[in-house]
């Protein structure tokens, strides 16, 4: 009998994390693969191709139903038969019977004449090829529609996984060797000043991403203890439950990013060129910890050298591995191979890493300043880890457990601190939590003095955030980032992925407004896993909006999952770093033809989203009217803004005190689009830094600004503003610093405010 509901299943990360589970090698988990695949589709014949990069063809790596002894000997270039044809043009193919089509190609000794009906689905990483699925049947005519979106679906789900085991495959042909580092420790620090970044005062222990120095030390006191290969069998056992218990966690409480993070980790640990080699050294005579040691620090070696960036970023997934083997070599281990407690120093992070340090309970995180991107100070925000930036690179070398106070209001970070020091910071941090612990005084409406309402929205950057959004009584969300799940995964999201977040967004928020932005991409917000364009200044270059147009495949398959989540829901959807009236007018064909699409296709979906500008260049700023009579509404996004109209990258430290929301070009261009977005009855928000500003709060509803959108958890503090503001005060301020020319004339007016 054909599969009816099944497909459901296999489209869960669960299942797939019982492939994991159940694997004892990256062969091993592909074969699984193909089997439960064949067992869901209720098809005679399932098989996985992959491409195999340096020859550009695709080998057959498992397969159920057809001759086993073709698997790794079978391989066909790209366009040759059904299977290399449909990767070649990246698309599903489908045949009643797969003899009588032209692409077919006949393989003797496969008993492949034996079955005719014929499905290949192409497996992709984004837009990269990674191989093909196909599902064969004796039936003529077996697979329908319904069979290719579900095969889709299993090949969208599969894509990441299959890909980081296709790059371990690869690198079982590579041979090198690598040499460990030496260690050397720096004198003792003290006071260290820094920039904060995400909030909180922590007293820990701290470590250096990486654990070099503690894992030789621990590897010198393991060979005292004359373990063996039971011993490693035991260690390799309970490193990959606390990898999948990790991983489970974390789907728990980050669904929507968390998609299979550590599966790097858990392929690894079944490649028999990484454990295999493990044990065959200690079956050689290597201690236990010997052979971890040199086989981590060859993996590593490999992948640093990598031309593959993927592999590259891979290193660090490594050293993790490494380190949890060691630790649980020992025989008074606990979970100390995670980084509960500690705060982590690090030269450079990706987003990714920043879950996979929440997913191990790290406390606090200090960030060597070249390695800082603007996407990772706000996901420790929302993950309420708290964060400096500083330039202090001798903290690299700290001895591992050096006690450090992480004082991520002030930007300090203080070495060794003193009894006192510590108590003091404690009483601050107490005094700061109970002044946050205003959730019961917020009211669910904002009010002037005088009684102008203004609305307090909410900035979403994960569905973690929803919980403090509703205790805050947001009166909906100003500006959901859809890019941080594109950010911190291992590939693209895929269109079901993507509706699953927004339909969550929507349902949660109850029927208040939400607004969607599209894809921030570019500048310091790269993709990983996409070829990036090697740009003189990606600040300039092919970002947000212009990437997204350029990328229509990408940007269709959003659009597709906005506008399907917004069935029965007011749909507000809103694109970034528009430059010119045709930006939004390109973005919003885009829309109507993926709507004409949905509707072609009988898929239920919001067909009149409204649709939306984000404010964030100067050129915006001139044609702000003619914008307004395009659009359904506007929003401000001063972060940008600011950064463009001043010529000032916010995150270079050289010229980042020149970033100035209150210079008075700022102030008059602020103005300018109100006017002209006001004067033409058009709904306009503003969104940043500035939204949340005491000093700039004011001038903003003195220029007829009524909505704000910051930041859930500083709602209370700007109510409180608001309500003790009258209009007429606010229009007041807003005129006399729109009269003043000079930076440090408007310091002194702000200055002379808030001493009155």
């Amino acid at each position: 009998m054909k599969k009816e509901s099944n497909v459901d299943l296999i489209c869960s990360v669960a299942e797939l994390a019982g492939l994991f589970e159940k694997s004892t090698s990256v062969e091993s988990f592909l074969q699984k693969v193909v089997s439960v695949v064949a067992w869901h589709m209720k098809a005679a014949v399932c098989s996985v191709y992959l491409l195999d990069d340096s020859s550009q063809e695709l080998v057959l790596v498992a397969n159920q139903g057809l001759n086993p002894e073709l698997i790794g000997k079978l391989r066909l270039k790209l366009g040759e038969g059904i299977t290399g044809k449909a990767l070649q043009e990246l698309r599903a193919i489908r045949e009643a019977s797969g003899p009588s089509s032209k692409f077919y190609k006949f393989i003797p000794g496969s008993f492949e004449d034996r079955y005719h009906a014929f499905l290949a689905v192409p497996i992709l990483r984004g837009l990269t090829r990674v191989g093909v699925l196909v599902v064969q049947d004796a039936q003529k005519d077996y697979f329908d529609e319904n069979d290719t979106k579900a095969l889709r679906a299993i090949a969208t789900q599969l894509g990441s996984t299959i890909e980081n085991a296709r790059l371990l495959m690869d690198l079982h042909r590579i041979q090198t060797s690598a040499q460990p580092d030496e260690i050397r420790l720096e004198p003792e620090l003290g006071f260290i000043r820094g920039t904060a970044a995400s909030q909180g005062i922590i007293f820990a222990k701290s470590t250096s991403l990486g654990h070099v120095q503690t894992d030789r030390l621990l590897a010198e006191e393991l060979k005292a203890l004359h373990q063996t290969e039971d011993d490693f069998r035991h260690a390799l056992e309970r490193t990959e439950l606390q990898i999948n218990d990790i991983q489970k966690e974390m789907e728990t409480r980050l669904e929507d990013v968390a998609s299979l993070i550590f599966s790097a980790h858990l392929l690894m640990l079944k490649d028999d060129a990484f454990s295999g080699d493990i044990l065959r050294l200690i079956r050689k005579g290597l201690s236990p910890q010997t052979a971890i040691v040199q086989v981590v620090d060859r993996f590593i070696e490999l992948f640093s050298r990598s031309a593959n960036p993927m592999l590259r970023e891979k290193v660090q997934d490594v050293k993790d591995l490494g380190h949890r083997l060691l630790h649980n070599l020992h025989p008074k281990t606990d979970s100390a191979s995670d980084y509960k407690g500690q705060i982590v120093i690090a030269k450079e992070l990706l987003p990714s890493d920043i879950f996979k340090l929440a997913a191990q309970k790290a406390q606090g995180l200090i960030l060597i300043e070249s390695g800082v991107s603007s996407h990772v100070t706000i996901l420790a925000r929302s993950l309420k880890i708290p964060l400096v930036i500083t330039r202090e690179e001798r903290l690299l070398k700290l001895p591992e457990d050096t006690p450090v106070l992480l004082d991520a209001y002030q930007g300090h970070v203080i070495v060794n601190p003193a009894a006192n020091v510590v108590c003091s910071y404690e009483a601050i941090e107490e005094a700061n939590q109970k002044a946050h612990d205003l959730e019961a005084q917020v009211r669910p409406t904002t009010a002037t003095d005088d009684g102008h309402t203004i609305r307090l929205m909410a900035n979403v950057n994960l569905l973690s955030d929803l919980p403090v959004v509703l205790r805050m009584k947001a009166e909906g969300i100003g500006l959901y980032r859809s890019e941080l799940p594109f950010i911190v995964r291992n590939d693209f999201p895929s269109e079901e992925e993507q509706h699953r977040i927004y339909r969550r967004i929507l349902e949660t928020m109850e029927g208040r407004p939400v607004t969607f932005r599209t894809l921030d991409i570019g500048g310091d917000k790269m993709l990983s896993y996409f070829p990036s364009v090697n740009e003189a200044n990606p600040f300039l270059g092919l970002r947000a909006i212009r990437f997204s147009l350029r990328n229509k495949d990408i940007f269709c398959q959003q659009l597709r999952a906005l506008l399907r989540a917004g069935h029965g829901y007011e749909l507000k959807i809103m694109f970034p770093l528009v430059s010119s009236v045709d930006d939004f007018v390109d973005a919003r064909h885009v829309v109507q033809e993926c709507i004409r699409q949905l509707t072609q296709e009988g898929v239920p979906h919001n067909g009149q989203p409204l649709l939306g500008v984000m404010v964030e260049l100067p050129s915006a700023v001139e044609v702000a009217g003619e914008l307004a009579q395009e659009a359904d509404f506007l929003s401000i996004g001063t972060n940008d803004l600011v950064q463009y109209i001043l010529a000032v990258d916010r995150t270079n430290a050289h010229v980042s005190d020149m970033y100035l929301s209150q210079h008075p070009a700022v102030l008059r261009s602020l103005k300018r689009v109100a006017d002209a977005v006001l004067a033409r009855k058009k709904e306009l928000s503003l969104c940043g830094d500035m939204a949340r500003d005491p000093q700039m709060i004011p001038f903003l509803l003195g220029i007829g600004i009524n909505i704000l959108s910051l930041d859930a958890s500083h709602i209370p503090s700007v109510q409180t503003i608001v309500s003790g503001l009258s209009m007429t005060q606010a229009k007041a301020q807003a005129d006399a610093m729109l009269r003043l020319g000079r930076i440090n004339e408007v310091k002194a007016y702000l200055a002379s405010q808030h001493a009155s």
